[in-house]
């Protein structure tokens, strides 16, 4: 990606540029820490550097925070072009809800009063 950068300029292509204005992509919201994995499907003509930059991070899996900061490139921006790239099949995303239960309200707050004990 360094293509699009001047070392004085800054990005040549400013972030909302990139998902043509959009703050949403279809489908839900990903949450932080939702684990992104690209599909091995072969890779469809058309798609820009930076999802092509998401594919290559996402052959093992990755989290949405750790695509945006590999890419460096706002949280937001990268959920939209997830999305896209979701909506393609190109990965698949676990929601962190699938990785087990949360803790409860009441375990928190112990912790919490536990942490201020000290």
């Amino acid at each position: 990606m360094n293509q699009w950068m001047d070392e004085e300029a800054g990005p040549f292509v400013r972030p909302y540029a990139l998902i043509r204005g959009r703050t949403r992509s279809s489908g839900e919201k990903l949450d932080l820490i939702a684990m992104v994995t690209a599909t091995g499907e072969p890779p469809v003509a058309g798609l820009g550097p930076e999802q092509e930059a998401i594919l290559r991070a996402a052959n093992t899996p990755i989290s949405v925070a750790d695509v945006a900061a590999e890419l460096d490139l706002p949280v937001g921006v990268v959920r939209v072009l997830l999305g896209d790239l979701r909506d393609n099949g190109l990965v698949s995303v676990s929601s962190p809800s699938s990785a087990g239960p949360r803790p409860s309200e009441r375990n928190l707050k112990e912790v919490i009063n536990g942490l201020r004990a000290l």
